[in-house]
């Protein structure tokens, strides 16, 4: 199978889950408003959604270039992290079972796509303004600061220093799952771990807005957990890299929230916030221009 195959195949199952999400968790009666809103919160996000294009394609520079910077720049911190956890990761795969193989290795490719996606589409099919450009700023930070670990420090993963008693499950049961992972992991780069901080990232925005959204926040936190896991379970990063990218997640999602919070201030020119709501994350505002200001539920209407 060749890599478009197996991208076209993630892509195929990755959007059946959006098409079964979206009704469950939107609605017939928001998806049929969708059009309407789709143009003024697209609008309302270009700014940051260019930002995080622009780090996306950042990042596509530095996976070429920055493993040999840093090895000149950055720190070895494999044995660091191997003084402090040992051989946790070995320990939690002596519980292996083929079943739960199967189970992580499908969040770990699938699972996680849909996860970072489909808020994202949820959120802007709603015309949720405030939950959209927050996510998306998230998203941006969460990039910005793992692309500067990785080149700052090196370390490899627990199955490329432990091979004999750490196993690449992923690539034992998925052989051909190593095409995607290919094209976006280097062995040295797992401090912290991107995939924990992005699902965190996605759960606690979920938990956030769990009044709008409570299907999908049972949803959101059930599988970003299963996400964490299915890094150290597969043998692809540390328990340190998963604290960490937990504590990356946590500053990211407050970072976004704090500067969503001054630019909505500023836009009502109240810098200092004295008029600002009690909790501005569940009285979202649209941000596109001649928009009616949504208190309630910070949806463009359509």
């Amino acid at each position: 199978m060749s890599l478009l195959e197996l991208v076209l195949e993630v892509a195929v199952v990755v959007g059946a889950m959006h098409a079964l999400s979206a009704v469950a968790v939107l609605g017939v009666d928001d998806l049929r408003a969708a059009p309407r809103r789709l143009r003024p919160t697209v609008r309302a996000v270009a700014a940051p959604l260019g930002a995080l294009l622009a780090v996306l394609a950042l990042n596509g520079v530095v996976r070429d270039i920055g493993v040999e910077l840093s090895w000149v720049i950055g720190v070895n911190i494999t044995g660091a992290i191997y003084a402090l956890e040992g051989t946790f990761v070995a320990v939690l795969q002596s519980y292996a079972t083929p079943a739960a193989t199967a189970y992580f290795s499908f969040v770990y490719v699938f699972g996680y796509v849909y996860l970072l996606t489909f808020p994202g589409v949820a959120y802007a099919l709603r015309g949720d303004v405030r939950a959209l450009r927050t996510l998306i700023v998230a998203y941006g930070l969460n990039y910005v600061i793992g692309l500067a670990c990785y080149v700052l420090f090196v370390a490899y993963g627990p199955r490329n220093l432990m091979p004999d008693l750490v196993e690449s499950l992923l690539f034992t049961s998925w052989p051909r799952s190593q095409l995607l992972t290919s094209q976006v992991n280097v062995n040295t780069n797992v401090f912290p771990s991107l995939h924990t901080s992005l699902s965190v990232t996605v759960a606690l925005l979920a938990y956030r807005t769990r009044e709008r959204y409570p299907r999908w926040t049972a949803v959101a936190l059930a599988l970003a957990a299963s996400i964490v896991v299915s890094t150290m379970y597969l043998g692809i990063h540390w328990a340190t890299d998963v604290v960490v990218g937990c504590a990356l997640a946590v500053a990211s999602v407050r970072a976004a929230e704090r500067y969503e919070a001054r630019r909505e201030r500023e836009g009502r020119g109240d810098p200092e916030g004295r008029d600002a709501p009690d909790d501005p994350n569940d009285r979202g505002r649209p941000g596109g221009p001649g928009e009616e200001e949504c208190r309630r539920d910070g949806r463009v209407r359509g």
